[in-house]
């Protein structure tokens, strides 16, 4: 069919249907072609400037943290409302006049850094609690003054000054080493690791999937068609979130999540569309016909895993946490940049390539498109024994699966960032001087009852007894306490008199774990228990009250967002293929996949089982919270792409009148290779930031490799056939009419197409 015929086919048809719009954009494939060339020219600047519009915290749940450091800005006029801390090691000691002389010159430095309100160390407070354990370093606290300049701009003073201190006190002190760390600055380095964690894994990713597309298309064109477009997917998302970024604050962790998900998804929507073309090729249609053609019938199927993803994301809008809601425009911008991509670019690109996909041929083309036999012997294997499939393709899973049950969310153990980052260096400086929790200070707002000031004698009982509370738990090892031999001090009051600040630094050797149940307890207690006075209020504030208060907001919003996504997917399916049993059985299928997902997770990373071959010294004890909520609506999403797939191949051969069975052994010897190849380019993508520094990236990477990798191997190529051939026509109730009708209606088939069965 050539550009005429093309052209007057597609003015008589009046209605807009997705069939006129392939035609179209085929017909018009320069046209597509140059304007996504300047999209893309368009947004990568945007994408370029991303980082400067993340916020740098690392969580963002609504709760006392964010009221503390509020009120620790507005109403407190201590220096040290906002601080950074300094590990000084390889010094010589504060307690000698050497040492007294190195930190007095350092002191000095810091406190003219523009930005910095007040310096505190042993050299002015003379607190034994500045000295580590045998001598082995010390540190300064830094108040930090973000009013007139931000936390970016301060902290990359305060690395500058330190960077020229080192070289000046060189001759001094050779070995000293001065490390920036504290909760502004390692959630800059979160989002800086985030970055960086992305553009690599983007690096490694694209070799490694341009190496599963050659084997599963043969050419290096055909191989390079998909990784084009997954490359120009991400500019494009990244670019518009940088649009997003002007009026709704993003979390840095939005980078890796386009990175990750547009790349895969681009690059599956892309072998569907071409698996399509070239199957229409092979019936003797030429490239225009083909490319409209693959862009009607697969490009339903992308448009139906695009919903379900979307459907996916979209829930976790639900999360009253800044990070999910950032994770979630990341993942709809990620699903709608892939989905345009499949079904405008694509189409275009085949029609204007045509028989040049084949360039660069590695492995040998078959003569015809025909169905691999060992892909049939395996689906009809399936037909004939579902049961025994069943048993055996099922018990190991779900063996796997319970132990989804035992997963711990929490704060694992070890470090987060990689070991290099100065901010993770500088921890384990303090680790070696026992002073490992300082960056963990418990923040403590104790509030006046009403009427009264908190320096009134009556709460300065309270405040006596809340210093001694705090200072009797196992699990902490220094409180700083507004009263001091019965005086107040003004600096840990605010102007208003209603508030006093204390500062209770956990133990050192208390893992994170042990930290969220020390907060946990301290707010059980009360404000009564812990002041011993009624009408009082404490608000707790700091790292471990934020992480315990993150951790809660997602943990008691998984159950909404599971029955959102499972009410949108099973709705969204239910309209496509106008079947009860088949949406449920995706669902559960999906769920099945998704614990066992959960269950690889807790033996490799809670566990420990093989974790040294991710880089691991031990298990992490506990999962990132984040995980099991992100992994499970991404995943749910792609692997319904799967399943749309595979059931759409059967209602074909239904609508040939075939058995069920019959149809159930064609629409996997159909699909088996293509579903294979898929999931191989989305663990290839996965696997990619799974081997990356980054312990949230590596643990997010395993976790969707594994689901989709058992997805679509045992649930899709085994049990999931099984049960469709034990269901039989049920498949289609409420009524058998409905099958043989879906193939035309979900855009599997042209009226009057050729048989593509064998």
């Amino acid at each position: 069919m050539d550009d005429t015929e093309l052209s007057s086919r597609t003015q008589r048809t009046r209605p807009v249907t997705l069939s006129s719009i392939a035609r179209a954009l085929v017909r018009r494939r320069f046209i597509v072609v140059l304007a996504w060339i300047v999209i893309v020219a368009a947004f990568a600047p945007l994408a370029n400037r991303l980082g400067d519009r993340l916020v740098a915290s690392a969580a963002g749940a609504k709760g006392n943290s964010i009221t503390v450091t509020e009120l620790l800005k507005d109403r407190f006029e201590s220096p040290f409302a906002q601080t950074a801390l300094l590990a000084i090691t390889g010094g010589p000691d504060p307690r000698t006049p050497e040492g007294e002389r190195v930190l007095n010159s350092i002191a000095k430095t810091i406190g003219g850094v523009p930005g910095v309100s007040a310096t505190t160390s042993y050299a002015n407070a003379r607190d034994p609690y500045f000295i580590g354990e045998e001598g082995k370093g010390t540190f300064l606290i830094a108040g930090l003054e973000t009013k007139t300049d931000s936390e970016e701009t301060i902290i990359a003073r305060l690395r500058e000054a330190t960077s020229r201190l080192a070289t000046e006190l060189k001759p001094e002190a050779p070995g000293i080493h001065l490390r920036w760390t504290g909760e502004a600055i390692i959630n800059r380095d979160f989002r800086a690791a985030s970055e960086a964690a992305a553009s690599a894994g983007e690096l490694r990713a694209l070799p490694l999937t341009l190496a599963v597309l050659i084997i599963v298309f043969g050419s290096v064109a055909a191989a390079l068609l998909p990784i084009a477009a997954g490359a120009m997917a991400i500019p494009v998302a990244l670019g518009a979130a940088m649009l997003v970024g002007n009026v709704w604050p993003l979390a840095a962790l939005v980078v890796n999540v386009i990175t990750m998900i547009g790349l895969a998804l681009s690059i599956d929507y892309s072998l569907l569309i071409m698996d399509r073309f070239r199957e229409q090729t092979a019936l003797g249609r030429s490239a225009h016909e083909a490319a409209w053609r693959s862009a009607h019938i697969a490009g339903r199927t992308v448009l139906t895993s695009g919903l379900a993803v979307a459907i996916g994301f979209a829930a976790l809008l639900a999360v009253p946490v800044d990070e999910l809601k950032s994770v979630a425009i990341g993942g709809l911008l990620a699903a709608v940049t892939a989905v345009l991509l499949g079904t405008t670019l694509l189409p275009a690109a085949l029609s204007l390539l045509g028989t040049r996909i084949e360039l660069g041929r590695l492995l040998p083309k078959r003569a015809k498109y025909t169905v691999r036999q060992g892909w049939l012997k395996w689906a009809r294997f399936v037909v004939a024994r579902p049961m025994i499939v069943l048993l055996v393709a099922g018990l190991p899973l779900l063996a796997v699966a319970s132990q989804a049950t035992r997963m711990h969310l929490g704060l694992p153990s070890g470090q987060w960032l990689p070991k290099s980052v100065e901010s993770t260096e500088a921890v384990e400086d303090l680790r070696q001087m026992g002073r490992a929790r300082l960056v963990d200070t418990i923040l403590v707002l104790l509030q006046a009852s009403s009427g009264s000031r908190i320096d009134d004698a009556g709460n300065r009982q309270a405040l006596a007894k809340l210093a001694q509370s705090l200072a009797s738990e196992p699990g902490i090892e220094h409180v700083t306490s507004p009263l001091v031999s019965d005086l107040v001090l003004p600096a840990l009051v605010s102007r208003d008199r209603q508030y006093a600040l204390f500062q209770a630094i956990p133990a050192h050797n208390l893992e994170y774990s042990g930290l969220s149940r020390l907060v946990r307890e301290l707010k059980r207690a009360g404000a009564a228990n812990l002041t011993g006075r009624s009408g009082t209020q404490i608000l707790f504030g700091g790292r471990p009250s934020s992480e315990v208060e993150y951790e809660d907001a997602v943990t008691g919003s998984f159950a909404k967002v599971i029955g959102l996504v499972l009410i949108g997917t099973l709705a969204t399916l239910m309209i496509v293929f106008r079947s009860v049993l088949i949406p449920l059985k995706a669902v559960l299928l999906n769920l099945f996949s998704v614990a066992a997902g959960f269950g690889a997770l807790v033996l490799v990373f809670q566990d420990g089982y093989g974790a040294s071959l991710l880089g691991l010294s031990a298990g992490t004890d506990a999962v990132f919270p984040i995980i099991p909520v992100l992994v499970f609506c991404a995943v749910f999403g792609v692997s319904m792409d799967y399943e749309v797939f595979l059931v759409a191949r059967i209602a074909e051969a239904r609508g040939f009148h075939l058995h069920e069975g019959e149809a159930v052994s064609e629409g996997l010897a159909h699909t088996g290779r293509l579903i294979t190849g898929a999931a191989a380019v989305m663990i290839a993508v996965f696997a990619a930031f799974m081997l990356g520094d980054l312990l949230l990236m590596k643990m997010l990477g395993f976790a969707l490799a594994i689901t989709v990798f058992l997805d679509a191997t045992v649930v899709r190529m085994a049990i999931g056939p099984a049960l469709f051939t034990l269901a039989g026509r049920w498949n289609w109730w409420p009524g058998e009419q409905h099958a043989l009708q879906s193939p035309a209606r979900i855009g599997v088939i042209e009226p009057n197409e050729p048989r593509l069965l064998t």
